[in-house]
Parts: structure tokens; sequence; C-alpha cells
């Protein structure tokens, strides 16, 4: 009995295994977020916040705080630094001084997850659509995907609300990479680090695979109901 029972638990967890790595194979679009699945941009953006803040003699945040803070754009962002927030008189200006200064600086330590560069080329190498969104505004995002992913990602669409494109969670900017890539949902996945991510992926009704290696940690993920987690970049490809 204990014997038969070892068996079933190992053809059950074989093809458990087997079924994940199978589906980490079926897609032929992938569509990325970029601040913590792409590129590690928490240090700059904290510093461009705190710069802000500075300048207008403001208390600054701890790098932690803004990495809760990321996710919901720059606007949403700066709202939760901001003391105050919208209601503060002085928030335009410390908005327009954090981005001023985010363009200058966006290069300054950001780069890459180990492992990213190679998982795009195998992707690409296979023939594969690449797209990048991202609720980071939009010359900061094709700025990025241009210095780090040129020849790797097709499609970088940052925020685009004045053109009628929401920001994430909504889907409208998954559906505009999809346009400008000439693909359709079939074949297409989501991969992100964050409660918003899959809220996006959901909005837009396509797979999310969900990275722990960016500014959310594996159980925050599963507490908002992820269902395939990977923690190292090739295990995308696999």
């Amino acid at each position: 009995m204990l014997y038969s029972m070892k068996i079933k638990n190992y053809l059950a967890l074989h093809w458990f295994f087997r079924t994940f790595a199978l589906a980490m194979k079926q897609y032929t679009t992938y569509i990325f977020d970029l601040d913590g699945t792409l590129l590690n941009t928490l240090g700059d953006l904290a510093t461009a916040v705190n710069h802000a803040l500075r300048q207008h003699q403001m208390a600054e945040h701890s790098t932690d705080d803004v990495r809760r803070f990321v996710g919901n754009g720059v606007r949403v962002l700066m709202q939760q630094a901001v003391p105050g927030g919208e209601e503060n008189p002085l928030f335009g200006s410390v908005l327009q001084t954090f981005q001023q200064y985010y363009l200058e600086h966006a290069l300054d330590t950001t780069a890459p997850y180990d492992g990213i560069i190679d998982m795009l080329g195998e992707l690409r190498r296979r023939g594969c659509h690449v797209a990048v969104v991202s609720n980071k505004f939009y010359a900061a995002t094709q700025e990025l995907c241009r210095h780090f992913f040129s020849g790797l990602v097709e499609v970088a669409i940052g925020e685009h609300e004045a053109e009628g494109i929401r920001r994430k969670p909504a889907p409208d900017t998954v559906e505009e990479a999809l346009r400008q890539l000439g693909a359709d949902k079939a074949g297409a996945v989501y991969v992100g680090d964050s409660d918003v991510d899959l809220l996006t992926a959901r909005n837009a009704a396509l797979p999310c695979i969900s990275v722990t290696w960016g500014f959310r940690d594996r159980q925050f993920l599963l507490d908002h109901g992820a269902t395939t987690l990977v923690s190292q970049p090739q295990e995308i490809t696999q």
C-alpha cells in the first residue's frame, strides 16, 4: 500500500512538472512589465523621488518605501511620496522635478536582472513576439528599452493616457501592444512582478507568469492570486 501511494505521488508530481514545462513552452507572444520584471530600476527611482522631495524641502523616503509605492505609474508614486498627495499645493512642481531628474538619471544604476538578456534572446531566436508595457511615463519606457533591449523588444508602450490608452491594470496597453505586434491573444502570455500585473493579465484575459525577483515577494504574489511563478528568467524558456 505504501509503495503504491509513493508511485501515485511520483506520477502526480511527474505529470505536474511535465504539464508546467509544456505550459511554459506554448506561448508565441510574451508581453512583459518593465520595472521589477526586466529591469531593476529601484535605485534610480528612489534617488529621483528623494531629489524631488529635497528640492521642495520635504521629508525623504527609504528605498523600501519607494519599492512599495511603485507599480501604478509616476503620478501615483508621487501621490504617495509627497505629504498630502495631490492636495499638497506643491504636488505638480514636485512631480515635474521628479520627471525631469529621472529622465536625466534613469541609467545611473538601472540594469537588467541577471539572465534577462539571455532569456529575451532565446525568445527572439524561437521567433516569439516580445513587447513591454509599463506604467512608467512613455519617454522613459522608450529610452530604457532602446538602451537595454535594442533588437530584443519589438514594441514598448509607456503611460499613454493622454491618447486614450488607460494605464495598467486596464488592458489597454496590452491590447495596444498586441495590435502593434500584429498578434492576437491566442498564444500570448503576460509576465510581471506585482499585483497590478496580475490584474492586468486578468483584465486582458491572458495567462500570467509572476516573477519573484522583482519588487514584490513570492508570498505577496500568492496572496494576490498568482498561480504560475518563476524564480529565474531561464525558467520562462524551459
